[in-house]
């Protein structure tokens, strides 16, 4: 207990240093000494909106994102056994990709508002879920390797469908779905901010609830039947859960890989498999990489700002290949 405590301790602190890099950091430099006394005057400076209204939100929704999208990955692979298991692999960022392309090009969120967005990224990665859970289930119980394979399929499918909208789309609608499909953190609608910070932390409040069911999984399908677990139902809220985290991740800020893949693995170097620290160490360290890509892709072709989502793939792909090579990462 006393090594978990020090390990979410540890997280935490990561979380918060990175944030303070993320608040200092940018084309208007603010030295961290000056942040309380800026803070001190309000409204009333320019430094002031912009550590207020620019990049604490950003910082915000930053580490929402991450959190969301590793812990969706930490779900996934707990409920697989496979460590390369994530939203994307199963097909759930694909189907919220479709219906938040569907929301723009038919302009629903004229209608209905921002909310558009998290609606149809959720409706999206829903349907997938439904389609890859209802063609793999028995009477008895869920077919894992086949739900896989179908998984890869639909996302291939549902890529392919993105792209057909995308060239039935007008310019301005094209331009939305390609800067949005690039995935970026620079999302100015503060409701958006608040939906993505509450559902994130709602998600993994409710995953805590399945932790020990997931360490029974861990076992195999038949081993945590025996201990007592309903797998079948367990599984099939798990994948509400993720569903909800990658489809409110997708709508709001886009597609930004490895996230999900690669975090989860090297936290479970650290904490060990248990997911009852795993949870939420992937949690924040998820949020803490996320925030840190963003720095990254703010700076380092300053003034100019990349996605996000190229940096967190370079970056995932380099240490997943790096892990891999030092065979650290058991496939």
């Amino acid at each position: 207990m006393t090594r978990w405590i020090l390990i979410l301790s540890g997280l935490f602190c990561l979380v918060l240093v990175v944030g303070i890099i993320a608040l200092c950091t940018g084309a208007a430099g603010i030295d961290i000494n000056t942040i309380p006394a800026i803070l001190m005057t309000g409204g009333s400076s320019a430094e002031y909106s912009i550590l207020m209204e620019i990049r604490l939100p950003r910082i915000l929704l930053g580490m929402a994102i991450g959190g969301a999208l590793s812990l969706a990955g930490t779900l996934l692979q707990g409920m697989f056994r496979n460590p390369l298991v994530e939203p994307y692999t199963l097909g759930i960022s694909g189907g919220a990709s479709l219906g938040v392309c569907i929301n723009i090009l038919f302009k629903c969120y004229a209608v209905i508002g921002i909310i558009a967005y998290p609606l149809f990224g959720f409706a999206g990665a829903s349907l997938v879920i439904f389609l890859v859970y209802s063609l793999n289930r028995s009477n008895t119980h869920v077919k894992s390797n086949r739900m896989l394979l179908t998984g890869v399929m639909i996302s291939y499918v549902a890529s392919s469908l993105v792209m057909l909208l995308m060239a039935l789309s007008h310019t301005d609608d094209l331009q939305n779905i390609v800067l949005w499909i690039m995935g970026s953190l620079d999302e100015p609608n503060t409701q958006l901010i608040q939906v993505a910070c509450i559902g994130s932390v709602i998600g993994l409040f409710i995953s805590y609830f399945f932790c020990m069911d997931l360490n029974a999984l861990t076992l195999g399908d038949e081993e945590a039947t025996s201990l007592g677990v309903n797998t079948a139902r367990t599984k099939k809220i798990l994948f509400i859960v993720a569903s909800f985290l990658t489809g409110l991740s997708v709508s709001v800020a886009g597609i930004i890989m490895f996230v999900g893949l690669i975090v989860p693995h090297f936290v479970r170097m650290l904490t060990g498999p248990d997911h009852r620290i795993l949870l939420a160490a992937s949690f924040l360290a998820g949020a803490a990489f996320l925030t840190a890509s963003d720095v990254i892709a703010r700076v380092i072709i300053a003034p100019l700002e990349l996605p996000v989502g190229v940096i967190t793939g370079i970056i995932g792909g380099i240490m997943f290949i790096w892990a891999l090579s030092r065979r650290q990462v058991s496939l």
